[in-house]
């Protein structure tokens, strides 16, 4: 396979990634912990692939994504905004009961607990190279998400008070701004944006499979933490595990590791970045911290 196919896989890989770190950095900055993607994920895919299924149109499962997504973190801004429970135990609560009920919908709507039936998708037809993989709307949409991101946080009105009140929520209060409103906002972009990364994988996998996400929602949470809740910085770290688990796809097989040690890959590299940068990067100061 040439570098140009290996450069296009991992750009494909790193698209749920994309997604995902934007959500988190929009979340993390307003000051809600975004542990939550996960479950934003499933949400996305679940609703793309039900509705692209009933509709037998695409575009209609990828506006079906995001606003199910986005009504995924309504139920975590409900919870720690206006009841301020703990923004951890919420998170925690969301992905068991995304990957619940994606388990159960699945069998109550077609009889099956693994996966829905098979879905046309976005870009059907277009090949594997380069060229056809960013001819596939979500994939540069992915790559526009962090820049998009980053705009929106640090060139607009908005992004200045979601910043203030992951900073210094009293002070924001004491210019008027409104810290409940801002936080909620922000989580529900948080949810809407992620679940377009669950949405590509339906798309991808021409359906939605129970346990799809496989964890993706915690790695773009360390690419995240890796890229110090800065959008550029996250989109490089986004890359670099999307490139990890390029490397694990091609070794799968190979005669001179066990494919256990191969499937950690990935896990690993996050861990590893993590403990390296953990420690040297400075979290927004109210994260994780309820208004008042």
């Amino acid at each position: 396979m040439s570098a140009i196919d290996i450069l296009a896989q991992v750009l494909r890989i790193a698209v749920p990634y994309l997604f995902a770190a934007a959500g988190g950095v929009l979340s993390e900055r307003a000051g809600i912990v975004a542990l939550t993607l996960e479950g934003y994920l499933i949400a996305g895919g679940f609703g793309a692939a039900v509705a692209t299924y009933y509709t037998n149109q695409p575009w209609v499962g990828l506006l079906a994504a995001p606003l199910l997504g986005a009504a995924i973190a309504g139920i975590h801004a409900l919870a720690t905004i206006r009841y301020k429970a703990d923004q951890v135990v919420s998170g925690v609560a969301i992905n068991l009961l995304m990957a619940g009920a994606g388990a159960f919908f699945l069998r109550l709507m077609f009889d099956s607990s693994a996966n829905s039936p098979r879905i046309p998708a976005l870009g059907d037809g277009l090949g594997s190279g380069l060229a056809a993989t960013f001819g596939q709307p979500l994939v540069w949409m992915a790559f526009l998400a962090l820049p998009a991101t980053w705009w929106l946080l640090e060139r607009t009105a908005f992004g200045l008070r979601t910043r203030a009140v992951g900073e210094h929520p009293q002070a924001a209060t004491s210019l008027g701004v409104s810290v409940s409103k801002i936080r909620v906002t922000a989580v529900l972009l948080s949810g809407a944006v992620t679940a377009l990364g669950g949405a590509y994988l339906a798309f991808d996998q021409h359906k939605f499979t129970d346990g799809m996400s496989a964890g993706r929602g915690f790695i773009a949470l360390a690419a995240v933490i890796f890229g110090r809740w800065e959008a550029p910085r996250a989109l490089v770290a986004c890359l670099l595990f999307a490139a990890a688990e390029t490397l694990q796809i091609r070794l799968q097989g190979s005669p001179l590791l066990p494919s256990q040690f191969v499937e950690m890959i990935p896990y690993v590299l996050t861990i590893v970045a993590l403990a390296g940068f953990v420690g040297k990067s400075a979290p927004p100061a109210a994260l994780g911290k309820a208004e008042g």
